[in-house]
């Protein structure tokens, strides 16, 4: 091996090294919905209602941060390395819902005050995730259906889906558009449950 090698080789060495300390080493930058957004006019015609969790797949049921480059294999869901939720997206939006739910007004009771309210509102995520269209463009969607029961029976049923896009093309730019489109879904239940017949 001639000297100009075993000097290239020494500096690949190195920097595989400094690189392998540098992941070591990044900490792990966490995210939620954020505040809630200012409070629109209170929803009226809607009882005490019970939200139960919102439910859905296992991989919502995790505290990774996902995407997915739609110009690539829309298929793949990645999760982002050193980025991540304080809590399971299952949970940020349950969360999220029952707090602007009351925000609205509306009396919210949780599963074990059924003798409180016949009327049990369920969710179901089905997608919670960044999606890029490019490398620098990309849009936070939420989607999930809703399900309203009355004394043990379907009132109704829909599906809800926001996308919004993200203002910048990484982590921070997904959580921002993720929790705008919640708050969107939210205000889209509310206006959904005030359509509904009251007991």
């Amino acid at each position: 091996m001639t000297t100009t090698l075993r000097n290239f080789a020494a500096v690949a060495a190195i920097a595989v090294l400094l690189g392998a300390c540098a992941s070591k080493g990044q900490s792990t930058a966490q995210y939620d919905l954020g505040p809630l957004p200012q409070a629109d006019a209170p929803a009226a015609g809607i009882g005490a209602i019970i939200v139960a969790d919102v439910a859905g797949p296992a991989a919502l049921d995790t505290e990774r941060m996902q995407y997915r480059l739609l110009y690539a294999d829309a298929r793949q869901s990645r999760p982002y390395a050193y980025n991540q939720w304080t809590a399971t997206p299952l949970q940020l939006l349950t969360q999220r819902m029952k707090a602007r739910i009351a925000q609205a007004g509306v009396k919210v009771l949780s599963t074990t005050d059924a003798a409180a309210s016949p009327t049990v509102l369920r969710m179901e995520l089905n997608d919670f995730a960044q999606n890029f269209d490019s490398a620098t463009s990309s849009a936070g969607v939420v989607n999930l259906r809703a399900s309203v029961f009355r004394s043990h029976k379907l009132v109704d049923q829909k599906t809800f889906a926001r996308s919004v896009p993200a203002p910048s093309a990484d982590a921070a730019g997904g959580a921002r558009a993720l929790a705008d489109a919640s708050d969107a879904v939210a205000a889209d239940v509310l206006a959904w449950l005030a359509t509904l017949p009251q007991q």
